[in-house]
């Protein structure tokens, strides 16, 4: 359970970096840079703890990478003012499916 916990810790850490990219304007703009290097800097060894804890690469990537996608995509829309198309929404279902695909198949 503790590592599902900072795995969470490291999405939500990734997808502050990952909206603070796109804030920084390339860079131009110190703070949103600042968030930037800390986000991935915490979400990469956050990360790298939920490994030492034992959660094999394969789901915790996975669930990492899908769970931030999902997240920045919805970001996007919600408050960046970025468009969602029904082809976008398939494909993030196509990404959720193949986590929990994984997940199940992981299972011992």
């Amino acid at each position: 359970m503790a590592a599902y916990l900072l795995l969470a810790l490291a999405i939500a850490a990734e997808v502050t970096g990952t909206v603070s990219l796109k804030l920084s304007e390339g860079f131009s703009k110190l703070t949103p840079s600042l968030v930037v290097v800390a986000g991935y800097a915490v979400a990469f060894v956050a990360l790298s703890l939920v490994l030492k804890m034992g959660l094999p690469v394969g789901v915790a990537y996975a669930i990492w990478a899908a769970a931030g996608v999902a997240a920045v995509a919805l970001i996007g829309v919600l408050f960046l003012g970025e468009h969602i198309s029904v082809a976008m929404v398939a494909g993030l279902v196509l990404v959720i499916g193949g986590v929990v695909l994984i997940e199940l198949g992981s299972a011992r």
